[in-house]
Formats: structure tokens, C-alpha cells, sequence
């Protein structure tokens, strides 16, 4: 099976043939560094993470562009408000982004460009949209004339007409039309500005991504992302400037992929409403790989509701995927031995689990499917563990290790379980693995002083804070 996208622009499920074959390139916007991420940015990032493993798993070079919109009113009003400069608050929330996006293993782009550093392209692209006829300077300002463009609407779904039929009076009287929208904005007290054609002045927000994906991925490229809520008007002006501009007015992106809105229980976030959650406001009572986890077991075209009650449900399921991860790691240290029915079944359920794995990530990247099927595959390796732990069947390594690297690469591409794979320990985690040493030597005293009161009375209060001791021939583990 090929796999096939859901494309915004078509409405329809296509399948990917790449501009370049082998390769795939990638634009998605990033974050107005003004505030710390929140949950609503971490998933188009982790998203996106999570596609690009897939692609390159899927034999793709792939060329990830991913932008910072570091000249924006929101940091300039931030910077004003703390006697800053503009630039401290966008490379301070900048780094911010960086540090939450690595626990939550999002692999970097190939570049984050920056609006500060692209002044020349941006001002460029507009001097080329006035000189063919689609924008017009007004007294320092530059304005896209969006009837100009055949075809405005396309992405959203929506008439002009009926836009600017229920267009509000707008505050610029001055515009020709008022569904118009600045490419460059004259300069004003207080605010950073660049010289240009037209004066001093800073780009308008939709100018910035268009310039940007023409310098690094040329005037046609394979995917463009982000959430629904850039679908209008960002994208669509993205679309009408980058069209306009090009050589080939068809040509941009071939696909357009958007991830669903987040709830937060099952109202929309908001400030206002007291439910705006930062990365770093859920990392102090979850765990990274929670949150990622959390974000991968829904579709990205779903919606997505966040509340401590799904979060709690998906460190429970983690759980169980990190157990069979855990068994694997220790089944390493076991002496080789004969194969058995069992550890045939076991093979066959990797070969089954990979293709029904591949066949749901070829199916618009649907994680939530293929996450079933490595459940499928965990419980059939806890069994084999359990098989070989009780002494059923001894080890036959060449059978495990084909379901082991199946189980590795569903994480992989997923991005889960590698703090687990990586040995990777949690704050305070040595002194609680020597702890446990200490324990468990003193139930193994006990027990072969016959002692079973004390050996049974440290194993069950052991198991009243949620950790068991698990008997084994390469001596006995424990976990949580």
C-alpha cells in the first residue's frame, strides 16, 4: 500500500507522489516566540516529529523547514511591557520552545529561519507582488489586493463575496477592498522597524512564511503544516502571495496537511476561561513521554480534549507498551536457546503487527491504528517473556530478536519509549535503583534463612506503593 495523505486544499485523501523522487520536503509554522509553548503548540510539532520519522523510516530524504515569528505585536507589546528589547523576549522564549520540544524528543528542523533575518527575501517578494499588479503601497503601508487573485478561497472553502459581505468595518478605511491585508506595515514609536522601498517599516504576519519557504524550498514543495486554526486566513494569503509571485501560478504546495483543534475538558483554551496550559505547566505533574504519548493515540485530524483524567488513562497505557519494552531490554541477557510453538506464534504476530502498522501509517499518518497493533505485539512479547521467566521454554534469540526490532521500530517512528530504550533515568533514580538493591537483598536473606513472615511482609509492602518484584532465572527485577 502507498501512502496517501488528506489533503485540506482537495478535501480528499491523495496519494503522496513526491516533487523530487526519494525526497520529501516539509514547511511548517512555528511558534510566535512572545510566551512559553503551550499544549496547542506541541501538537503540530510533535505531529510533524512524528511524520518526518515515518518518512525517513520510509526510505525519504526529507527537508524540514519550520520558521520563528520573532517580529510580532504580541512580543512587542511583551518587551514594551518589561522595558526589554523585542529581540530578548523572542530569543528568551525561543530557547523556552527548544527545551520543552527535546523532552519531548521532537527532532530539529533542518533550519528555523527567523523573520528579523529574512528582511531582504520578505521585502523582495513584495516588491515583486506590486510590480505584477497584486499589492499596492498607501502612505507607507503595502496591502494585498486579494481580487486580484483568482482563486482566493480555495484552502478555506470560502466565497470572497460572502467574506467581504460579512467583513466588519475595518479600522483602515484607507484599503481598497476590506478583506485586503498588509504585506509590510509603516513604522510606529516604539516598534522595530527596517528601511524599504516604501519606508521604514516591519512585514505583515502572512508575508513571512511565503518568503521563507521560496528561499529554502524553492516555489514548489511537497507538504505544508500546521494547526486548523491557520487554515484562515494565514494560509490562504499564504497561497494567494506565493501563487502571485511565482513563475508558475499553480505551483506551491501539493499538500496541505492541518491537525485537529485541543480541548481542554471539552472547552476551547483560553485565558479567559482559566484552562491555558503550558508544555512546562503539564511537565511539572507528567512525565515528557506521557504528554507525547497522550498527543500520538489520537489521529491528528481528530480533535483532541486534554484533561488530567486522559492523561492519567495514558500513562496507564504507556505503561503497558514500557513493560513489554523493559521485557525485551532484559531478554537481551538470556542464554540462547530452542525455538518452540511459542516463540514461532511470537514471530508471526511481529510479521502481522509491522503490516498492520505500516498499512495505518500509510493511511494519512493514522497513529491512533497503529498504535494497536503494537499493543498486538507487546502483549505476545510479554507472554513469550512470561514463557521464558517460568521456565516453559528457553530463549530462542533469532525468533526474538525479529519481534524485538518490530516492537524498536514502532517506537522509533513514533518517538516513543526512548527514554526507557536509552536507559535514560528519571531525577533521584540511581539512589532508588540502590535502594532496591538493598531491599532485595534482604528478602533474599530472608528467604533462604526460611524467614517467610519478613520475605513476604517486604514483598507486600513492596506492592502496596506500586512495586513488584518479579522472580526470573537471570535473578530477580523489579519495577513500578
Amino acid at each position: 500500500m502507498s501512502l496517501r495523505v488528506y489533503n485540506t486544499l482537495t478535501k480528499r485523501k491523495e496519494e503522496f507522489v513526491p516533487q523530487v523522487a526519494g525526497e520529501a520536503s516539509i514547511y511548517v509554522c512555528g511558534v510566535t516566540p512572545y510566551n512559553h509553548p503551550h499544549i496547542g503548540n506541541a501538537r503540530p510539532f510533535v505531529t510533524w516529529d512524528v511524520i518526518k520519522r515515518y518518512l525517513r523510516k520510509s526510505g525519504y530524504k526529507v527537508k524540514h523547514i519550520q520558521n520563528f515569528t520573532d517580529v510580532d505585536d504580541k512580543i512587542i507589546r511583551t518587551a514594551n511591557q518589561e522595558g526589554v528589547k523585542w529581540s530578548d523576549i523572542s530569543n528568551r522564549y525561543i530557547d523556552a520552545y527548544f527545551k520543552v520540544m527535546d523532552q519531548l524528543h521532537v527532532e530539529r528542523a533542518d533550519v528555523y529561519p527567523k523573520v528579523s533575518e529574512h528582511m531582504d527575501e520578505i521585502i523582495h517578494m513584495i516588491e515583486v507582488l506590486v510590480e505584477k499588479g497584486y499589492a499596492y503601497p498607501l502612505d507607507g503601508d503595502v496591502y494585498y489586493s486579494v481580487e486580484r487573485f483568482e482563486g482566493y478561497g480555495k484552502l478555506s472553502g470560502r466565497k470572497l463575496e460572502d467574506m467581504q459581505a460579512g467583513a466588519r468595518v475595518d479600522i483602515d478605511e484607507r484599503k481598497q477592498k476590506p478583506m485586503d491585508f498588509a504585506l509590510w506595515k509603516s513604522a510606529k514609536p516604539g516598534e522595530p522597524a527596517w528601511e524599504s522601498p516604501w519606508g521604514k517599516g516591519r512585514p505583515g504576519w502572512h508575508i513571512e512564511c511565503s518568503a521563507m519557504s521560496l528561499k529554502y524550498l524553492g516555489e514548489t514543495f511537497d507538504f505544508h503544516g500546521g494547526g486548523s486554526d491557520l487554515i484562515f486566513p494565514h494560509h490562504e494569503n499564504e497561497i494567494a502571495q506565493s501563487q502571485a509571485c511565482c513563475s508558475n501560478h499553480d505551483s506551491f504546495v501539493k499538500y496541505w496537511l492541518h491537525n485537529g483543534f485541543i480541548t481542554i475538558n471539552e472547552e476551547k483554551m483560553s485565558k479567559s476561561l482559566n484552562n491555558f496550559f503550558t508544555v512546562l505547566d503539564i511537565l511539572e505533574k507528567y512525565p515528557a513521554e506521557v504528554l507525547r504519548f497522550f498527543i500520538v493515540a489520537t489521529h491528528y485530524r481528530s480533535p483532541l480534549d486534554f484533561s488530567d483524567e486522559r492523561l492519567n488513562e495514558a500513562a496507564r497505557s504507556l505503561d503497558r507498551l514500557k513493560t513489554a519494552m523493559e521485557n525485551c531490554m532484559e531478554l537481551e541477557k538470556h542464554a540462547e536457546g530452542e525455538t518452540s510453538e511459542i516463540s514461532k506464534s511470537l514471530v508471526d504476530a511481529a510479521k502481522q503487527a509491522k503490516a498492520d502498522f505500516y498499512a495505518a501509517m500509510d493511511d494519512d499518518f493514522n497513529t491512533a491504528l497503529a498504535l494497536s497493533s503494537m499493543f498486538a505485539l507487546a502483549k505476545e512479547i510479554n507472554v513469550y517473556y512470561n514463557a521464558i521467566t517460568t521456565g516453559k521454554i528457553t530463549h530462542a534469540k533469532e525468533d526474538f530478536i525479529i519481534a524485538r526490532d518490530v516492537y524498536f521500530d514502532m517506537a522509533d517512528i513514533l518517538g516513543i519509549l526512548i527514554d526507557v530504550r536509552e536507559g535514560k533515568q528519571e531525577e533521584n533514580q540511581e539512589m532508588v535503583e540502590d535502594l532496591m538493591k538493598i531491599i532485595i537483598e534482604l528478602r533474599q536473606e530472608a528467604r533462604q534463612n526460611k524467614d517467610w513472615a519478613t520475605a513476604d511482609k517486604i514483598r507486600d509492602g513492596l506492592n502496596a506503593i506500586g512495586v513488584t518484584l518479579e522472580d526470573s532465572p537471570t535473578g530477580v527485577r523489579w519495577k513500578k
